[in-house]
């Protein structure tokens, strides 16, 4: 029930409307933080920040993630996907529900007039859209059972979301009036510390760290990573999130604060960094494909933001300013890792899956041109450069206090994120492909917004 059987070759149908909705929101965070909405113009933890939160985080890393985890999680288990049919459904309540929710944190800021049960209404169909996502993606892992190791890198984020939702829909009865906030009253200052680290560091992190691995390997021709550094890795990390999921719902029930926690589940988070960083070396130099493709330095770079983050993230929290950094650290980690790696994978994954829907219906029968004629490299590099440059940029302006600085870095960001949209746009109409190549007897340009599967 699902995906065709020919793994590594089909194509699900609604990867790429995944990819293109959560571009999408994407430009609108970046565009509002220009506008000077939502932090550093106003609270950290206030409606507006949220509303350019959560339109980061489940907006454009959640739907983006989804869109890639349907296409490679049935190429890491070896598995058809169970039930492709729920993907649509799933991004539909992804996206009715963040619109939603928004629209209760625009209404908790005074920006509009609304019912106080949009916030849980929202949080409530972002719940039931996660659900279907980890049904339909669970079920893929629990058919391959043993897990390949990156696998189990997934398995272990799809537990977080679930977390994740679990905090957001609470928080919503709470900010909406209901009685949860009586019966919790640590909730909120404490809770969404569990919930911001079940989410970035667990949900898009943790299951970054477990796609990349395959990815890495794939794109740099390297042999498969050492086997006990991806265990510690994963052990570790898992540990970490534990801690922290275990820990402070226990913390919270006796009111215990969560500093213990927190320190105890920091120490087994740099360990995991530590050995995932290098096993990604690893690879790095045991690679076969010496000089590298855009996407995979690009990847690498983003992997040195974290590690950067990482050890930044560390000082501040030993030399107690950690909270005066909280901005400018969540930034790095946002944009400068995640969203950094994102971008990367998608320059080289839309082409992918537009060479495998388009000439893979007529390989062997005419000549066809390789997946990197489908993109001009060259050309793209400056949008990462300054895609980048506006990132380190950015996370500088957080850290001295310059709103003004901050907000024309962004618009740095937003500049290049324009331009990585219009390749992967070019890429999808194959404008880059030589003529004498572009479309053989039997293969057509494919839609743009969907595939054909």
């Amino acid at each position: 029930m699902g995906s065709k059987p020919v793994i590594g070759t089909s194509v699900c149908k609604w990867t790429v409307s995944y990819f293109a909705l959560a571009v999408v929101w994407l430009l609108l965070a970046e565009v509002l933080m220009v506008a000077g909405f939502g932090f550093p113009h106003s609270d950290i933890g206030g409606p507006d920040t949220l509303v350019i939160v959560h339109m980061v985080c489940v907006g454009w890393l959640s739907t983006a993630l989804c869109g890639a985890l349907f296409q490679f999680v049935p190429v890491l288990v070896a598995k058809p996907l169970y039930a492709e049919r729920w993907t649509p459904l799933a991004l539909a309540l992804l996206t009715l529900g963040l619109i939603v929710l928004l629209a209760g944190f625009l209404a908790l800021g005074g920006h509009l007039n609304g019912p106080s049960w949009l916030l849980p209404l929202g949080a409530g169909l972002l719940v039931a859209g996660f659900a279907l996502v980890v049904a339909n993606l669970g079920m893929t892992l629990w058919s391959a059972r043993p897990l390949p190791a990156a696998a189990r890198f997934t398995a272990v984020g799809l537990a977080c979301i679930c977390v994740t939702a679990a905090f957001g829909g609470t928080f919503s009865l709470v900010l909406s009036g209901t009685g949860v906030g009586a019966l919790w009253p640590d909730l909120l200052p404490s809770g969404v510390s569990i919930h911001a680290i079940a989410g970035l560091g667990g949900w898009l992190t943790f299951t970054a760290m477990g796609v990349s691995y395959r990815l890495l390997a794939m794109f740099m021709l390297a042999p498969d990573g050492d086997a006990e550094l991806g265990r510690l890795a994963w052990r570790s990390g898992a540990a970490a999130l534990a801690v922290v999921v275990v820990g402070g719902v226990l913390a919270l029930w006796r009111a215990t604060g969560l500093n213990l926690v927190l320190l105890l589940a920091g120490a087994a988070a740099l360990l995991s960094l530590a050995a995932y960083g290098s096993d990604v070396f690893g690879l790095y130099r045991t690679r076969k494909r010496r000089a590298l493709e855009l996407n995979t330095r690009m990847s690498l770079l983003s992997l040195g933001n974290l590690v950067a983050a990482a050890i930044l993230g560390a000082a501040s929290a030993a030399a107690g300013s950690l909270q005066s950094h909280a901005g400018a650290l969540a930034f790095l980690v946002a944009f400068g890792w995640l969203t950094g790696l994102v971008l990367a994978n998608l320059y080289k994954i839309v082409p992918f899956l537009t060479w495998l829907e388009t000439y893979g219906p007529v390989m062997g029968r005419a000549p066809t041109p390789r997946v990197q004629d489908l993109v001009a490299e060259r050309r793209a590099s400056k949008w990462f450069v300054l895609f980048f440059a506006g990132t380190w940029a950015a996370v500088f302006m957080l850290s001295i206090d310059s709103a003004l600085g901050f907000r024309i870095a962004v618009a740095l960001v937003t500049l290049a994120t324009l331009g990585l949209c219009e390749e992967l746009v070019r890429a999808r109409r194959l404008a880059d492909v030589a003529e004498s190549l572009r479309l053989p007897l039997g293969a057509t340009v494919p839609h743009l917004l969907v595939s054909r599967n």
